[in-house]
Parts: structure tokens; sequence; C-alpha cells
């Protein structure tokens, strides 16, 4: 084993970078715009219509200790379908805005360094009540999912984009979670990086809660070809690239 390779990545767990960062050169310091809080999409754009918080109200059916005590990872899922309601709430517990503060903040259901929220949600659905199978986008602000594409071969290659792992491929819904990094960097710079590990974990925590309070279970994956799902989302693995996943079905 490599100890100066080792050394290295440890430091990445650190915060000692932000000691020699001048934060005045970052591009928020530097008086330029914030990056938009969710990706642009084309007016001609497919998009579904999720439903509203206050329509979520009895989808949840066991309180937070109960969820609490009963969280752990789930890799074996009943055929039976998420239902359009249940995805909603999935997605509202994990990257939902409770308030939009400017073009350029939101405050969210989970929390986020600076109000940042640097993470993108993909969702590769293979069973839910309504919806075609394929590749979607949730729209945070509209609360809406977005059609990206759809193919006959998606179950194998994402079971292959995860390395073999054959859960995603059972599963009712992938959640994908990508960074754009510049959302967070435009405010710390190289302090960014850490952070938006750190809030991939939030996301993903509440996702197994949330999952468990409505009788389903999730998985959360670590280990997947990063060229493999990018190339899948199409997305340039620069600029956004993916950073978790999360099988989700009925248990």
């Amino acid at each position: 084993m490599d100890n100066q390779l080792i050394r290295t990545y440890r430091l990445f767990l650190k915060d000692s970078i932000r000691k020699v960062i001048d934060f005045s050169e970052t591009a928020q310091s530097r008086g330029i715009a914030p990056p938009p809080l969710e990706k642009p999409y084309t007016e001609d754009a497919r998009r579904i219509d999720l439903p509203s918080c206050d329509e979520l109200q009895d989808v949840s059916r066991m309180d937070i200790i109960s969820a609490i005590r009963k969280r752990e990872s789930c890799r074996s899922y009943r055929p039976e379908p998420l239902s359009l309601k249940e995805l909603s709430f999935l997605l509202w517990a994990t990257q939902g805005i409770k308030r939009k503060l400017d073009p350029g903040h939101a405050l969210r259901t989970v929390p986020s360094a600076g109000c940042r929220h640097a993470l993108e949600t993909y969702l590769c659905i293979l069973n839910v009540d309504g919806i075609e199978p394929g590749i979607y986008r949730y729209l945070p602000i509209e609360h809406q999912i977005l059609f990206e594409f759809t193919e006959e071969n998606l179950q194998h290659r994402m079971v292959q984009a995860v390395l073999g792992q054959p859960y995603p491929g059972e599963a009712a819904v992938t959640f994908i979670w990508t960074t754009i990094p510049y959302r967070m960097e435009w405010r710390y710079g190289l302090a960014a990086h850490k952070v938006i590990a750190i809030e991939a974990g939030h996301v993903c925590q509440n996702l197994y809660l949330a999952c468990e309070s409505i009788g389903a279970g999730t998985c959360a994956i670590a280990a997947y070809d990063q060229e493999g799902i990018d190339r899948i989302l199409g997305i340039d693995g620069q600029d956004e690239f993916t950073i978790y996943l999360a099988s989700v079905g009925k248990k």
C-alpha cells in the first residue's frame, strides 16, 4: 500500500485546506452571479407533474423513531410498483425545496453548506405506476420529473454500470445523484469538494428514512463504473458527474 497516497486521501477528509484558501478570490467574492438552482431544460422537454407536498400527508405510515430503528440496507424487492405519490414523497424528502430565496439559493429538506446544493437527482425508473420505464431527472423548483430517454436494455446497462450488483436491475427506481461542483466552488473554491461528499450522505440518509416510512427499502451504492454511469446519463464527467446511487423498491 502506498503510504503517501494514503496520507493524501486522508487529507481530503480534513478541513486543513480552509487555512490556505484566499476566499476573497472566489467567484462569489468577485461579484459573479451564482449558478442556477437546477440544470436548465428546453421548453419542449417532456415533464411529468408530481403530487404536491400538500398531497403527501397520508403517504408516510411510520413515526420517525420507528423509521430510525428499522433503517437498514435492503437489496431484495417485491414486484409491487411504487406509486407516483410515493415517488414524489421520496424526491421531496431528499431534495425538495421548502423556500426559494433568490435565483441561486433555496432552502431544501436537507442541509447544504452555504445553501449551495450542488447535487442533481436522476432516476432510473423501472416500476412506478403510470410512468414509462426510462431515465428521468428531478426538477425540484417545479416538483416535476423530466423524461430523458428510454431503451430496451436499460436494466442490463444499469447492472453493468454498478459492476454487476443485481439489485438496481430489480428495483422499482434507482436514485442517481450527480454533482455540479461549480455550484459549491462558486462560494468555497477548493474547500468545496469535501462538503459535496458530505451532502450526498445527508440526502441518502433522508432516502433511507423516507423509504422505511412507506414500507419500501433502499440500498446505497458507492461502487460503480464512473464513466459507465456518466455515459448512461449523458453527462460530461467533468462539470457534472455521478457521485452516489441508491436502489429503491417495496420490501
